[in-house]
């Protein structure tokens, strides 16, 4: 029988840095939205400022993929239209994303580039995100709720996934 192989220390590293990157990118979209900032302006900000910065004295903030973050930035504005459309389809009638926590719409539309223009499988944009919500939400329900959002947006956006 064969045993399933751990993954390398890069491995787990890289995976570590996406990670870092969609929280990034959440942040970014939101301040994006908050500041009427443009893309560019905030990701030079976030590229200069946030990626690896010092937050308490010996304490870093982890480094985030920088491509990743880029990408997912990138997309999201792109296919912004698209994703808020799924999005909306994804919640009850009497919340439209526009009634939501502009955090979890960021979130929403971070978690929707990838989804409709990256090669990230589903399930991995799931749980990404549903993380990406605890560290944002840890005593609420959000996490939950942004699984059942992610999951019909999922299956709209990636039915050959299901």
């Amino acid at each position: 029988m064969m045993r399933k192989r751990e993954p390398s220390a890069a491995t787990l590293k890289a995976r570590q840095m996406k990670s870092a990157a969609r929280l990034y990118a959440v942040q970014a979209l939101f301040q994006m939205e908050a500041s009427g900032q443009p893309l560019d302006k905030v990701r030079r900000e976030f590229l200069d400022h946030r990626f690896g910065a010092e937050i308490d004295e010996g304490e870093a903030m982890v480094d985030g993929d920088i491509d990743h973050f880029s990408a997912v930035m990138e997309q999201a504005v792109s296919w912004q239209a698209r994703i808020d459309q799924m999005t909306d389809r994804a919640l009850v009638e009497k919340w439209p994303i526009a009634r939501i926590d502009p955090v979890l719409r960021a979130l929403f539309r971070a978690a929707g580039a990838e989804l409709v223009a990256m090669d990230t499988p589903p399930k991995v944009v799931i749980v990404e995100f549903c993380d990406v919500a605890r560290a944002f939400f840890p005593e609420g329900k959000e996490a939950s709720f942004v699984n059942a959002v992610l999951d019909h947006m999922a299956r709209e956006a990636k039915p050959e996934a299901f």
